[in-house]
């Protein structure tokens, strides 16, 4: 019982910094139609500002400056690239984008590819090849309580809590603020809004670069958690892409349920010591004696790709997916 606790609470931890690196890749995949494939290079960079910030600033301004920054670049990229991908609709005022098409949706899948692997480049040619130390702050170290023998983090209850408190102010900010009546306007009645004089193309750039300054907040909680080097984005993007399509693209509650899923089915796998081949007798299935031989804390890793297999037959949408083939 007292290892079911912690391992619920880390799972939990887990799932919630998953939902805030997803949740702007969701956005943007809302507002931009696109699925952004340089969505987990902006993470990593994110962590890397982070350590660098926290370093010489501290921990509370790393936190603001690194996504701050992730902004601004996510901003600049969609301004003067991505936005190039769009189709120019004729007749509209300016030259003004629309929703891409085929071919659109296609370019811009290549520019975001093509801008992973340069922030890439770029974070080894800036920091170098070998992982950065990254330690907690003092006031965050240590355990915030325990349960028997085992012990939950400070750190993981300050990630759970930046979580929690992005997903309010997401919430806030889309549902409650005039600014996120336009966003949620522009997504299904893009011509009604340009009639009431709402820039959308401004509006869409606003909505790219709070997606990247999520993922860069994520990379910089994530940081003192796991190792910041190189290859951080790679590790993540696919988990990232499959927290997406389980919970339905452009759905932030999927996303959020999803995250979740993720995190404790991988958290309870790991600290399990269950084996495959007793669980294939309880459940009367035949394994080979190579599959019986493994644990579910050695196939830990395939878990959520299989979650994903699962969801895509029995509900190909996802959980709360929305978009249809029009998209």
């Amino acid at each position: 019982m007292q290892a079911f606790v912690i391992d619920t609470l880390n799972g939990a931890s887990y799932g919630l910094l998953l939902f805030m690196l997803s949740a702007g890749l969701t956005l943007i995949f809302s507002m931009l139609g696109v699925l952004n494939f340089a969505h987990a290079s902006f993470y990593m960079l994110g962590a890397y500002l982070g350590v660098t910030f926290a370093g010489t600033l501290g921990f509370g301004w790393a936190l603001v400056l690194a996504p701050l920054a992730a902004g601004f670049a996510g901003a600049a990229f969609e301004c003067t690239l991505l936005r190039r991908t769009q189709p120019v609709r004729a007749g509209g005022a300016g030259g003004l984008r629309g929703s891409p098409g085929s071919g659109g949706q296609l370019n811009a899948l290549l520019l975001t590819f093509g801008a992973a692997w340069a922030i890439g480049e770029l974070v080894k040619l800036v920091w170098g090849l070998q992982p950065l130390a990254a330690s907690a702050p003092a006031w965050l170290d240590g355990a915030l309580f325990r349960v028997g023998g085992a012990a939950f983090s400070r750190y993981r209850a300050f990630a759970m809590l930046v979580a929690i408190a992005m997903l309010g102010a997401i919430y806030a900010a889309l549902r409650v603020s005039q600014t996120g009546l336009v966003v949620r306007a522009a997504l299904t009645h893009r011509d009604a809004v340009e009639a009431l004089g709402h820039d959308v193309p401004r509006i869409q750039t606003m909505v790219f670069a709070l997606g990247t300054a999520l993922a860069a907040l994520a990379g910089v909680v994530a940081a003192p958690l796991f190792v910041v080097e190189p290859a951080m984005a790679e590790s993540v993007g696919s988990i990232v892409f499959v927290v997406v399509v389980t919970g339905g693209l452009g759905s932030l509650s999927g996303a959020f349920v999803a995250s979740l899923a993720v995190g404790l089915l991988q958290t309870f796998a790991v600290a399990s010591d269950v084996s495959l081949g007793g669980l294939a007798t309880q459940l009367g299935v035949t394994l080979a004696p190579a599959w019986r031989a493994l644990t579910l804390a050695q196939i830990a890793p395939l878990l959520p790709y299989l979650l994903m297999v699962a969801m895509l037959a029995v509900r190909p949408q996802g959980l709360f997916g929305q978009r249809g083939e029009d998209a």
